[in-house]
């Protein structure tokens, strides 16, 4: 036997974290004792990771022997993992004699670091001997990271619980899993990024939500639900989504820091379990597949009072909206369009904004109507009253997406807003149009007041950046729809 987490716990409350107040007393006792555990066990390796700007989870890999170390004094990575676009290109200047983003120092490729929350911890069911724990990040003089996306998803939360309100959250998440025919590991494939694999489909699709389609698919579903019960991943239900190979899973209500560390752990582990099995999972929102489907992730909102977990959205009967409602509705109406760069954060993502097709194209709300932007599922006398949020892409960053819901409902609650006349009709509505491009919506965010005040010069300015590099990647592609207009004409 090792130390007891008494012992580990003095340890860790004189360690550089512990002085730095980076773990307290609750931290501090949840550390020594998961320490004591790992350390009796026979675990071999922790995977330490932070979830980057895009909502992909990066780290380093430790023996379980060296677990008590990442609590007293992190772990160091390059900081320039917070500086990659999604073809993992560093686009920001960090070679020059000037490589400052504003106060943070990035020069020379630097590190930052990676300091671990017990609380994340868990062991892989489908590699036993290893396990996973969750950091925020921070610059190595401990202090924090403005766009660090866990961070700002906590400093939400907080705003919100001053108000005496919290957010309650439910997800459904619609993804791809195909049979991988070729993994694209010639030498030539190996680009920046790398060659797309090669796939063909598990089922024939449109089938949505048939019994003989679930059980061709049963194998693949009862593999990833096993793994989010081994993971405590709070796991609803798994059904079969409208087109080939598309899988839905929806989760129990929580609180949106637990279902933002749940959410990057399901589509890490969904890929992970896909992979060893030889195939492919993709939550890209729209894959270039003949005959596929749009993938989306709608996220379902109440607020509840603080004190008494009243849901605040619940009507009366009469069923008009409560003010709680009608004012959260009104806040993320009003900064839809900013906000998409945080929803749909992916030039892929607005080919999914389109009439009659089960997801929204513009901005506004309806009653039950999945054709709105926001559907409104609020009825008297049922505590489980709630909004759903249809906007967003399966690729977004959880943190950024639920810190913008926050920040924006929080808004609507603050200026006491009243939401517009819900819509019957949402394809043929007088709506705004949601932003149709990339393009537009970052320069809707990099415009948007509300978000340079609600985050900072310095968050917005370095989100934009990364998302423009994307933009700019994109634009000066040659197509193939180029390929075709003008090789053969000119």
């Amino acid at each position: 036997m090792g130390d007891s987490s008494s012992d580990i716990a003095r340890r860790l409350s004189d360690s550089k974290l512990g002085k730095a107040g980076l773990l307290c007393s609750e931290t501090i006792a949840a550390a020594a004792e998961l320490i004591r555990r790992v350390t009796d066990s026979e675990l071999e390796t922790v995977r330490v990771l932070f979830t980057d700007q895009h909502g992909v989870l990066r780290g380093k890999t430790i023996v379980a022997g060296a677990i008590e170390s990442i609590f007293t004094s992190g772990i160091a990575a390059p900081s320039t993992l917070l500086l990659k676009d999604t073809s993992h290109r560093t686009v920001f200047p960090v070679w020059s004699p000037d490589a400052q983003l504003d106060n943070y120092c990035m020069a020379g490729a630097g590190d930052i670091l990676m300091v671990p929350d017990p609380a994340t911890f868990r062991i892989l069911p489908w590699s036993p001997h290893s396990s996973w724990i969750l950091c925020d990040v921070r610059l190595t003089n401990l202090n924090a990271i403005e766009f660090s996306t866990r961070d700002v998803l906590k400093d939400a939360i907080a705003r919100l619980a001053d108000k005496n309100r919290k957010l309650v959250t439910g997800l459904e998440v619609e993804f791809h899993v195909f049979e991988v025919i070729d993994p694209a590991l010639e030498h030539a494939q190996s680009t920046m990024p790398g060659s797309p694999v090669t796939t063909r489909n598990l089922a024939q699709g449109y089938q949505f939500l048939t019994e003989t389609r679930y059980a061709q698919l049963e194998p693949v579903m009862d593999d990833l639900r096993r793994n989010c019960e081994g993971l405590d991943i709070p796991v609803r239900s798994m059904e079969v989504e409208m087109g080939p190979s598309q899988f839905e899973f929806t989760f129990d209500p929580a609180d949106p820091l637990s279902h933002a560390d749940n959410m990057m752990m399901f589509r890490t582990m969904v890929k992970e379990v896909c992979f060893k099995r030889g195939l492919h999972a993709t939550f890209m929102c729209q894959p270039k597949i003949d005959n596929v489907a749009a993938s989306g992730w709608h996220l379902h909102q109440s607020v509840t009072d603080s004190q008494t977990g009243s849901n605040l959205m619940m009507p009366a009967a009469d069923g008009e909206l409560t003010e709680t409602a009608s004012a959260w509705i009104a806040g993320l109406l009003e900064h839809a369009a900013a906000t998409c760069m945080l929803t749909t954060p992916t030039v892929n993502g607005y080919k999914r904004y389109r009439a009659h097709q089960l997801a929204p194209d513009r901005i506004q709300w309806g009653r039950d109507n999945r054709g709105a932007m926001i559907r409104a599922l609020l009825n008297n006398g049922d505590s489980a009253s709630r909004i759903e949020n249809r906007v967003a892409e399966p690729t977004a960053n959880p943190y950024m997406f639920f810190a913008s819901q926050i920040l924006c409902g929080l808004d609507g609650l603050n200026r006491n807003l009243t939401a517009p006349m819900a819509v019957e009709t949402p394809y043929d509505s007088a709506s705004v149009i949601l932003p149709d491009s990339l393009l537009r919506a970052i320069d809707a965010f990099e415009a948007s007041s509300f978000y340079r005040t609600a985050l900072g010069d310095n968050c917005v300015d370095y989100f934009v950046q990364i998302k423009r590099a994307e933009w700019k990647r994109y634009h000066q592609t040659v197509s193939e729809w180029e390929q075709a207009e003008y090789f053969g004409v000119y």
